[in-house]
């Protein structure tokens, strides 16, 4: 895009799931939805999907609806479909693993380039991706210009390894510990609890058994 919207933090999380379910329509060969079709789909309500369409001006017509097509070209536009993001994975214990063994990176413009060890992984290769030993985390996320990193370490040495990647010029981190680690101005965390969400989950089946909430 020319000029750079600024956006709700919870439309920006909305935008990859329009993404996502737009491409499904046009490789269905749907040609027009409207706000209320994709509300039943996403679980978003219709005047929240107009809300957060709003923000990048009149992207459909009254009457009509929206162009898929048109919309999906958008979208790739402002979340950069057409540019690969290199990724870094630190840690390579059970969630890593997992983590290798998804391969994101086949239905999105992201794949984990490079992941780093101190365990036995070290100097493998798991899911095409190559195990690097901790010493070279600077080394290889510079040669290979890695400014986004996947977090899976034991708590304990959580804050320290976000140290050493603030330092080689990381600038997101995708935290999956359960420790909040602390980062400069001009760096961006983004907090994966899965022990939070269950516990939330379970609270809500508990409390509110009888009440639809849908997607946040």
């Amino acid at each position: 895009m020319s000029e750079q919207v600024k956006i709700p933090r919870a439309t920006a999380k909305r935008l990859p799931i329009y993404y996502r379910y737009l491409t499904i329509l046009d490789d269905a060969g749907t040609n027009r939805i409207s706000s209320a079709e994709l509300a039943n789909a996403t679980k978003f309500d219709a005047a929240t999907i107009r809300r957060d369409f709003s923000y990048f001006g009149a992207l459909g017509k009254r009457g009509y609806g929206y162009d898929v097509k048109a919309l999906l070209d958008f979208f790739s536009e402002v979340l950069d479909q057409s540019s690969l993001v290199n990724v870094a994975l630190i840690g390579v214990g059970h969630l890593g693993q997992a983590l290798l063994n998804f391969n994101f990176h086949q239905s999105s413009n992201m794949r984990i380039a490079a992941a780093f060890d101190i365990d036995e992984n070290r100097g493998k290769i798991l899911s095409g991706v190559p195990i690097y030993d901790m010493k070279e985390l600077s080394e290889q996320i510079k040669a290979q210009r890695i400014n986004i990193a996947i977090l899976a370490v034991p708590q304990e040495v959580a804050q320290d390894i976000t140290d050493e990647l603030v330092a080689t010029g990381i600038k997101g981190i995708l935290n999956f510990t359960p420790l909040r680690v602390s980062v400069p101005k001009g760096v961006r965390v983004q907090n994966v609890d899965l022990t939070n969400e269950l516990q939330t989950l379970v609270y809500f089946i508990q409390n509110y058994a009888n009440i639809t909430t849908g997607n946040k």
